[in-house]
């Protein structure tokens, strides 16, 4: 049995120091946002406290979903290296940017300079990248775009999709369990227009045909499952909440376990969630479940 964690949007804080001229356009905004509300809902002590649990279970592999930092200035992405370094080596964790990891043009390069280790594949550098780590194909998609102010949308484009279909066909004939992360859920919420995956239909469709095993995203800051209808059944669709989180608009702070084995033939994957719940401070199994 192969076990796989899954956190995402961590948040890190607090904010570094930033000079006056780092702060403007959609920093300014974000920086306020911090500061008004966005603190007290992500809190280091709450991640803490995740990640203690977390490498208490002994997992094979964590898979990070995105959205490290919060309007991605530079002392943000040193402080998000470190939290890297301490969850485990680049070998045993891998990563895709979300949304806020490329708050702003200025810093397309920087989740890649600090992190890129975390989110190099087999061959080398580039999204999508594929990962092979036991029975798994791990492939990490970018959807982190720079987008105006007030926007949180993201998009894989024509380049990652073409690219990813060829993967996902190759893999089907290795008989390995084939695990897409993505910091955007694919299954966008009704009146989510400001924060939607602009492409997930192209996304979903290209699943629908070629397969996967599972799909993990964050993004969305809740517990999430759904499923895609593919070539060889339901592709289940799970997303996790902040890893940093009290709660605040989404789901406090957890983090999925993914226990996969094949067995007669046939791939079996468990999912377990452990987070806060809102009635305890500490960290408890909320949910276990047969996804596939």
């Amino acid at each position: 049995m192969y076990v796989l964690a899954h956190l995402s949007d961590p948040h890190l804080g607090p904010m570094p120091r930033a000079h006056p001229f780092e702060l403007a356009g959609k920093r300014a905004i974000g920086f306020i946002n911090w500061h008004r509300g966005r603190k007290k809902i992500h809190r280091a002590d709450v991640l803490l406290g995740l990640v203690s649990d977390l490498r208490e279970q002994n997992p094979d592999h964590i898979a990070v979903t995105g959205d490290l930092v919060n309007i991605a200035l530079p002392g943000e992405f040193h402080t998000s290296r470190e939290f890297l370094e301490a969850l485990g080596t680049p070998q045993a964790v891998s990563v895709v940017p979300g949304n806020h990891d490329l708050y702003v043009r200025r810093v397309r390069d920087a989740a890649m300079a600090h992190w890129g280790e975390f989110m190099a594949g087999d061959g080398g550098e580039g999204f999508p990248y594929l990962r092979r780590r036991g029975p798994l194909a791990l492939i990490g998609v970018s959807s982190a775009v720079p987008t105006a102010p007030f926007m949180a949308t993201g998009m894989v484009g024509t380049h990652q999709l073409l690219a990813l279909r060829d993967l996902l066909d190759r893999l089907r004939g290795e008989d390995l369990f084939r695990v897409i992360m993505i910091h955007h859920p694919p299954m966008t919420k009704k009146g989510d227009r400001f924060k939607r995956l602009i492409d997930r239909i192209a996304f979903r469709e290209l699943i629908a045909e070629h397969g996967a095993e599972l799909v993990l995203h964050g993004h969305d800051h809740v517990h999430s499952i759904a499923f895609i209808e593919g070539p060889g059944g339901p592709v289940p669709v799970a997303g996790v909440p902040s890893a940093s989180s009290l709660g605040g608009h989404g789901d406090p702070a957890a983090y999925n376990l993914y226990r996969i084995e094949r067995r007669d033939n046939v791939w079996r994957c468990e999912a377990v969630t452990r987070g806060l719940r809102r009635d305890r401070p500490d960290i408890a199994e909320l949910a276990r479940r047969m996804i596939a």
